[in-house]
């Protein structure tokens, strides 16, 4: 849309070379304020940090005492929060969802009886649930695809550092004072974090604010035509929650790239859930680790993550060199380049097996405790290395359906989390520290190399994809 000056303001009309004049769109020069991704650099990262450390209290929290028994209503649960805030925006979402995931800590801290406490993590698990199903689309609400991977790797990593973080504190807690300060300390943390989303985190869902905008405009110009493309839509929030359940499943069973993709990140994230009943067993039983300095084992997949996540200017550079070198092949200066996002996980699928054999192979009591830590933090790395790569990647691919891509990822990722601790313990008993983590290596061994066949032919299979940007 033009603009023309009226006493030094800028004053919207429509645009006759549109096919529709008076739909609302974003100022074309960039200078709309109403445009999240024309927030000043420093604010869009204070919503990206706050958003991440509240994920990363969510995750945390389904670690640190209990494990979270919600793992199969996630997807249920996030589903139905997708659609809701197509309607009404991320923010409310945020508000309800983080505000009952305080609430529900609280009668899991001063409970009498395990039935209490199962009722409240449960519904606890929920509200959790729900603020990371819709967390992920804001920071690409906030960054262009130019400047998307830093801010998208320090959100994919926070969910992913929490089960680090968990052990650690919960160890400590646990050993030394009651287990109602693992709660007391969780009630703390969240209930800043619902300040700050309170007070610093607006809406920043596109559609809704262009709503506001046209609404905005008709209320200066008395024009009713002004219309933003929200407004144009006539399904009802019925069918667009029963469009929200198809679609993820949709992309899962006839996307190969994402459900090949999906399926490497909820193995990793699996593996990652088995290691709190391995890690006790090999170092509470081979070294005599007590609960704390079992916990702080965990410091290593830490270390390694924060490693992983320092990286991210290197696979900026990388980047920006394959756009620049097939700009300069073929001329062209417009176009998604989706598969040049994948580098980071082509590495990680490389550095996991390698940190999984070297925590198994290094688990007998005989040697060092730090060799099977160094193991877990080269794993660390690549997880991070293949989360951020892979989250990335299906963002910039499914433009239109980039939420349903991270939805399926997600449920695809809280099954696993949930099946893997089952039988991981059983696993470690029956075969041994060493042959149940060579296992574990041998699977992501044959995952690893879809993210390089992907970032070979992924433009060819996007051009016959239903839901993927050609």
């Amino acid at each position: 849309m033009d603009h023309t000056a009226d006493n030094g303001a800028y004053i919207e009309v429509a645009d006759p070379q549109q096919e529709n004049p008076y739909e609302v769109r974003w100022d074309d020069r960039d200078s709309d304020s109403m445009n999240p991704r024309n927030m000043d650099t420093w604010r869009k990262w204070v919503i990206v940090l706050i958003v991440s450390a509240s994920s990363l209290c969510v995750s945390n929290s389904g670690t640190i005492a209990l494990r979270r028994g919600t793992w199969n209503w996630a997807h249920v649960t996030g589903t139905f929060v997708l659609a809701v805030s197509e309607f009404y925006g991320r923010r409310p979402v945020y508000i309800f969802s983080f505000g009952f995931f305080v609430m529900w800590l609280i009668p899991s801290a001063v409970s009498e009886n395990i039935q209490t406490i199962l009722v409240a993590r449960f519904l606890d698990g929920l509200a959790g649930s729900a603020f990371l199903s819709v967390a992920g689309g804001t920071v690409g609400d906030l960054f262009s695809k130019e400047h998307l991977q830093l801010p998208m790797m320090v959100y994919t990593a926070s969910p992913f550092i929490g089960p680090s973080i968990g052990p650690l504190l919960g160890g400590f807690i646990n050993q030394y004072t009651s287990w109602r300060w693992t709660f007391y300390m969780l009630l703390i943390w969240s209930g800043v974090n619902f300040s700050l989303i309170l007070f610093f985190v607006p809406e920043t869902y596109h559609p809704v604010l262009l709503r506001h905008k046209a609404q905005k405009l008709r209320g200066e110009t008395g024009n009713k035509r002004w219309e933003a493309p929200i407004e144009k839509m006539n399904d009802s929030i019925l069918k667009t929650i029963m469009y929200s359940f198809l679609r993820p499943l949709q992309l899962l069973f006839l996307e190969p790239m994402c459900f090949l993709l999906c399926l490497f990140s909820a193995i990793l994230l699996g593996i990652l859930y088995l290691f709190f009943g391995a890690f006790p067993l090999v170092f509470g039983v081979n070294h005599g680790f007590t609960l704390s300095e079992t916990g702080m084992a965990f410091l290593g997949i830490l270390t390694g993550m924060l490693l992983g996540i320092s990286t991210e200017p290197l696979w900026r550079r990388n980047y920006e060199r394959l756009v620049n070198r097939r700009e300069d092949a073929t001329g062209e200066t417009e176009g998604s380049h989706p598969e040049y996002r994948l580098p980071p996980a082509i590495a990680g699928g490389f550095v996991v097996p390698v940190g999984l054999f070297i925590f198994g192979w290094t688990t007998y009591s005989s040697i060092h405790w730090v060799a099977p830590i160094i193991g877990a933090a080269i794993f660390g790395i690549g997880t991070v290395l293949v989360f951020s790569g892979i989250f990335t990647f299906l963002v910039d691919a499914y433009p239109l359906y980039a939420a349903s891509a991270l939805a399926a990822n997600s449920f695809l990722r809280n099954i696993f989390a949930a099946a893997f601790p089952l039988f991981g313990t059983q696993m470690y008993h029956k075969l041994g520290d060493q042959w149940a983590t060579t296992i574990l290596a041998f699977l992501t061994a044959v995952m690893a190399p879809f993210p390089y066949i992907f970032f070979v032919y992924g433009e060819m299979l996007r051009v016959n994809s239903r839901f993927a940007s050609a």
